[in-house]
């Protein structure tokens, strides 16, 4: 190994809905694309606009003594739909011109979501992760961390050396996965590029169905997987996959890390693992509280003065996956109801949120939630009487999960009173609540609020751990891109038969 090795560092992160509207390269920009020095001075920046896996790798390289980081280019984008495929073609040769003209390199480091679309190619992971790999040649350890939700295919796992993926869910091991990744390059730039092996299951747990937490299969599984660690096996990653995505790469994967020479061990290793999980297959599965009931539970927890919080969670419009961030039906049916003591967040309405600051902080109007004929997801209209509480420029660094120490922004945002009983966060900028800081931002005193609604699927869990026990966390079935419901969805390009949308799936390893 050399005195000071280099290392290539490129990023290309898209959790891609194939039923959202398509990502362009404007919102990829928006979010992070930089390349040389642009991302050369994000690497150790306090606070990075990186997600935290590639601050965490960084970190643990240079730990472990003298190197040289090569930055190539790296672009991220807010989950939605494919991206456009020009702008996917321009970015690998622009990534492929960097990296030839950087080598010889040592390795390469790629920082990935792993379920990514184009509006042509269905693995553009696998497109990028091949190119990367007949350019640098078989021998230099290519690694790299993944979102528990990807879809991984074989294309994928021959290109690496390594892939470490997060083992939480909600996701805040980010920055420990990049240590972790880290340690393993330290190991094949000693010892030699690793072996990949990947297990496909015909299981599509839905994205409600993949908590990690005391009591979960999920959990269990992962603790039994990283049992076997250790010697010729480096790390065990379990995916349980994105199924919004809609490809023939959807369903859950064991992927197993070995050193160089141990591919049969970790494939019988990945093999037995994915048994263990088909056998669980049944004990992912859970409902989601009609939304009638869920309005029930919130008006009685206005009427209470004390006693459990409540926390509705909107999940079938979820900007996390792809969402709009504005559907009305559940916002509207607690109005209706008379509920109290409510906080909804976030909710992206770029007009309205203008509107607010126009009218300033005290103001009194008539608030038109999605006046705009080009709402993503066709959001229904509501109007209601509103009183601007707070205003903000929406720029926060997370604190507490996902982006924790991350730079983020919502955009212009403002902080709304509803008929006098139900306060919603109005912001610019796509995204779930997924940070109190999106709401500090906005003097939030969630002391206050007896019932949080949010715009999530799962990450608010990390962020109000403690404002409401688990059994007080109702997940409500409602309308939207991001619906846990799959039968609801034309899914056309999944493999099937396929669990649970089949019961009567067989499979084996």
């Amino acid at each position: 190994m050399s005195a000071a090795p280099r290392i290539g560092i490129a990023g290309f992160f898209l959790e891609a809905n194939r039923f959202a509207p398509v990502t362009t390269g404007a919102m990829f920009s928006k979010s992070f694309d930089g390349a040389g020095e642009v991302l050369m001075a994000q690497l150790r920046a306090q606070p990075p606009r990186l997600l935290p896996d590639t601050p965490g790798f960084v970190a643990g390289m240079d730990a472990a003594g003298p190197w040289t980081p090569v930055a190539l280019r790296a672009a991220a984008a807010y989950p939605g739909g494919p991206v456009e495929q020009a702008w996917f073609e321009d970015f690998v040769a622009d990534l492929s011109a960097r990296l030839l003209a950087a080598m010889p390199l040592h390795g390469v480091f790629i920082s990935s979501h792993g379920a990514a679309l184009t509006t042509e190619e269905d693995d553009p992971d696998g497109v990028l992760f091949e190119r990367v790999r007949q350019i640098v040649g078989p021998g230099v350890p290519v690694v790299a961390v993944f979102d528990l939700h990807t879809n991984v295919s074989p294309r994928m796992t021959q290109a690496l050396s390594g892939f470490v993926a997060y083992r939480t869910n909600p996701h805040v091991d980010l920055y420990a996965r990049g240590q972790e990744a880290a340690t393993m390059m330290q190991a094949m730039l000693r010892d030699g590029a690793g072996e990949v092996a990947l297990c496909k299951l015909p299981f599509l747990p839905a994205s409600t169905d993949q908590l990690i937490a005391p009591g979960t299969p999920y959990q269990a599984l992962l603790e039994q997987a990283q049992q076997q660690v250790g010697g010729d096996i480096l790390n065990v990653s379990l995916c349980g996959g994105f199924p919004l995505s809609d490809c023939a790469k959807c369903g859950f994967s064991v992927v197993v890390t070995a050193r160089r020479g141990a591919g049969a061990a970790a494939d019988r290793l990945a093999r037995a693992l994915g048994a263990a999980v088909w056998t669980r297959r049944h004990d992912f599965l859970t409902a989601l509280t009609p939304m009638p009931d869920a309005v029930a539970l919130a008006l009685a927890n206005g009427l209470a003065s004390d006693g459990p919080r409540l926390i509705l969670a909107d999940v079938a419009d979820n900007p996390g996956g792809g969402g709009g961030g504005n559907t009305t039906a559940l916002l509207q049916a607690l109005l209706q109801a008379g509920a109290r003591q409510v906080l909804l967040g976030v909710f992206c309405d770029p007009p309205l949120a203008a509107e607010a600051h126009a009218q300033g902080v005290g103001a009194r109007f008539e608030a038109r939630f999605n006046r705009g004929s080009d709402s993503l997801c066709s959001a229904q209209p509501l109007q209601a009487e509103a009183r601007v509480l707070a205003l903000s420029s929406g720029q926060f660094v997370g604190r507490q999960g996902l982006v924790k120490g991350s730079a983020q922004n919502m955009g212009p945002s403002a902080l709304l009173e509803l008929d006098g009983r139900i306060q919603v966060a109005v912001i610019s900028e796509r995204q779930q609540l997924l940070d109190p800081a999106q709401l500090d931002v906005l003097g939030v005193d969630l002391g206050r609020v007896r019932t949080l609604v949010v715009k999530s699927r799962g990450h608010f869990r990390a962020a109000f751990e403690g404002f409401a026990p688990a059994e007080r966390i109702v997940e409500v079935d409602g309308p939207g891109l991001t619906t846990p419901n799959l039968r609801q969805l034309p899914l056309a390009r999944i493999s099937r038969p396929i669990f649970p949308l089949e019961a009567h799936t067989q499979w084996a390893p």
